[in-house]
């Protein structure tokens, strides 16, 4: 459904190094980094292993212009568990991010919705989440 999900950012170095991380905590891997374009200050984007689609860009904006992070606008990514959640939850905060919920559960969404959520140090939310039950 979806091929890439682009945020935009003003310090491509600070965000290339806070999503490096978090990117490696769930696992996924850089497949291009470009620090300086043309028609860009840089952007680097990244996947999950084995498949080239959705990826997961950050960048400075294309038409020159400061990035705005949005109200009510936030990209969740998918954690392969529990523990993966509050892992990459304490990589963010670690690395400049700042808490908008901390990790747990949020049976509101459904049952086993649990997910954690924060702003990069640019401002733009980011929420981690797992939708699975833990094994019995």
């Amino acid at each position: 459904m979806i091929s890439h999900v682009v945020i935009g950012i003003n310090d491509f170095d600070q965000a290339f190094a806070f999503y490096s991380a978090i990117m490696d905590g769930l696992g996924h891997t850089l497949k291009f980094c470009e620090c300086d374009t043309p028609w860009s200050g840089g952007w680097a984007g990244w996947m999950a292993p084995g498949t080239p689609r959705p990826l997961f860009i950050v960048g400075t904006p294309y038409d020159g212009n400061p990035a705005q992070q949005g109200n009510g606008q936030m990209v969740a990514l998918l954690a392969p568990d529990r523990n993966r959640v509050d892992a990459v939850y304490a990589i963010a905060l670690a690395h400049g991010g700042t808490c908008e919920g901390a990790p747990g559960l949020r049976p509101h969404y459904h049952p086993h919705y649990y997910g954690a959520y924060f702003h990069d140090p640019e401002g733009n939310k980011i929420g981690i989440c797992c939708h699975d039950a833990v094994a019995q």
